[in-house]
């Protein structure tokens, strides 16, 4: 009963401080008390303590300060000066909170193994998520994940109990960072786009450019709520219906350029185009007011302007191209685009399309080049990614077909040196688009010098050629590359060539 002559002992420190022992250890010391001696009684107590009160819940005094207190009546606890740090309960319950609560089986979609978001039951009495079970029939399913039994896309039925069950956990769980799922909104049925749809062309010919604004924004809303609802406005004909509305509104100088501008964004939500769609935006009218906004607007309507000229001229649709190369402003307008870019979206779309109007008439090619093109791309590809390497590598050789062009790309000094750096390491599209290039532009060269040649040469253009051909191309490019080695290996003797160690094992046949 009294204080040791050195640390007091755990079990002195328990009952003075009311640190109960669990019901295992009372039980366990009763029991042996009635049994064993006191010496016994005192090994087992030691025992217990070590096991079930750990040193880590308590802090022991100093030596120091143990010697004041011994002799210390039992009924005086407060004058020992002990502070307990925490208990062993305190750890379990911060590792309980730094965890994620585990969901509920029944909230998993059987299908991505997630909570579910939007419940939907089977007539087989099973409950998914929507977004999964749709995508699961869209791949070609048609059968219940679970049961094997038929299933169609137009028996699954909402399940708002499951749902609020689920929206309740959530709240409850807010303390432990689960956000509440929110309500979804009810999925928009073929009925109901063709009577959006039919509200559209109504306005429009009526001439009602705001209503036919409203109604138009609300469907693009629809659209991309979701991939079920696109789709569904997609089955309906929404962009024959939308370049329809554009042709009759465009041909009216009245309507508002918001109305157009709302109507190009909606197009972009529904793409692709079929013909006849095409065949709206391609008349006279409608292309003037396309280029107009893609001139003139803001850069959202620039962006939904271009990527529609961009379906329209990769149709490849020869009448539609037509109508395209003789609408005024449109070279200046993706030479703008490429100028002052405004997403890169818009800086690819602008590549595709002037790639294809080249393709389609030399006039294109020239009046591009006349308006500074070349030198804008080889700036571009200076530091593009890899979509845009491709299209503006595409674009520069469709360009350097024309004697303009060449003579353009040889008054650059980027030319050869980005070319000849494009040809490795981003695609076999653009090894293919860059070898072609380099290809005119080394075997149009200026007979009275060798300065395209000696540069490619300076620049590394033999050493990767031949890495190129040792790796392996086939078709086209791989005559190209050898008719380059040729022309490039008679002058070799007259420029130093640049030997990395980027070539350091190549096998030099030459």
């Amino acid at each position: 009963a009294h204080v040791r002559s050195t640390l007091p002992s755990t079990t002195y420190i328990a009952r003075h401080f009311h640190l109960t022992p669990s019901k295992r250890q009372s039980s366990v010391v009763s029991r042996h008390s009635r049994r064993r001696s006191a010496p016994a009684q005192r090994l087992i107590s030691r025992q217990l303590d070590r096991r079930f009160l750990l040193p880590s819940m308590v802090t022991p005094l100093p030596r120091f300060r143990a010697r004041a207190f011994r002799g210390a009546a039992r009924g005086a606890p407060a004058k020992i000066p002990l502070a307990v740090r925490r208990t062993w309960q305190q750890p379990m319950l911060v590792a309980a909170a730094d965890s994620e609560p585990a969901v509920p089986t029944h909230f998993l979609c059987p299908i991505s193994l997630d909570m579910m978001r939007d419940p939907v039951t089977a007539p087989t009495g099973i409950t998914y998520d929507r977004e999964s079970v749709e995508g699961w029939l869209e791949r070609g399913h048609a059968t219940c994940p679970v049961t094997g039994r038929p299933l169609r896309l137009e028996e699954l039925v909402p399940n708002h109990a499951t749902r609020r069950v689920i929206q309740e956990w959530c709240v409850a769980n807010r303390g432990l960072g689960v956000e509440r799922v929110p309500t979804p909104r009810v999925p928009v049925s073929a009925f109901d786009a063709s009577e959006l749809l039919e509200a559209v062309c109504a306005a429009a010919r009526r001439g009602d450019g705001p209503r036919c604004r409203e109604l138009v924004a609300r469907a693009r809303a629809l659209g991309k709520e979701s991939e079920r609802n696109r789709r569904c406005f997609v089955s309906a004909s929404a962009a024959r219906a939308l370049s329809s509305t554009y042709c009759h509104l465009a041909g009216q100088r009245v309507v508002p350029a918001t109305a157009l501008e709302e109507i190009l964004a909606a197009m972009v939500v529904f793409l692709p185009l079929d013909e006849e769609s095409r065949r709206h935006i391609a008349s006279p009218a409608a292309l003037e007011s396309v280029v107009s906004i893609l001139s003139h607007s803001e850069p959202l309507a620039r962006v939904s302007a271009v990527v529609v000229l961009r379906e329209i001229a990769s149709s490849s649709d020869r009448q539609c191209l037509e109508a395209m190369a003789k609408t005024t402003g449109i070279y200046a307008a993706l030479v703008k685009l490429l100028e002052k870019p405004v997403s890169p979206q818009a800086t690819k779309a602008a590549l595709v399309t002037a790639y294809y109007l080249v393709m389609h008439t030399e006039l294109a090619a020239s009046r591009l080049v006349d308006l500074g093109a070349v030198r804008l791309v080889l700036e571009l590809l200076v530091d593009a990614d890899k979509g845009a390497t491709e299209k503006a590598l595409a674009l520069l050789d469709s360009l350097l077909l024309t004697c303009k062009g060449r003579d353009e790309a040889y008054a650059q000094a980027l030319a050869v040196p980005v070319i000849v750096k494009k040809m490795q390491h981003v695609s076999d599209m653009a090894t293919e688009f860059a070898v072609s290039a380099l290809w005119r532009l080394c075997k149009n060269s200026p007979a009275e010098g060798d300065g395209c040649k000696a540069e490619a040469l300076q620049v590394g253009a033999f050493q990767k050629l031949l890495l190129l051909l040792q790796v392996g191309c086939e078709g086209a490019t791989r005559e190209r590359a050898s008719e380059l080695l040729r022309i490039l290996n008679g002058s070799r003797d007259g420029a130093e060539c640049i030997d990395t160690l980027d070539f350091k094992a190549l096998k030099r046949p030459f």
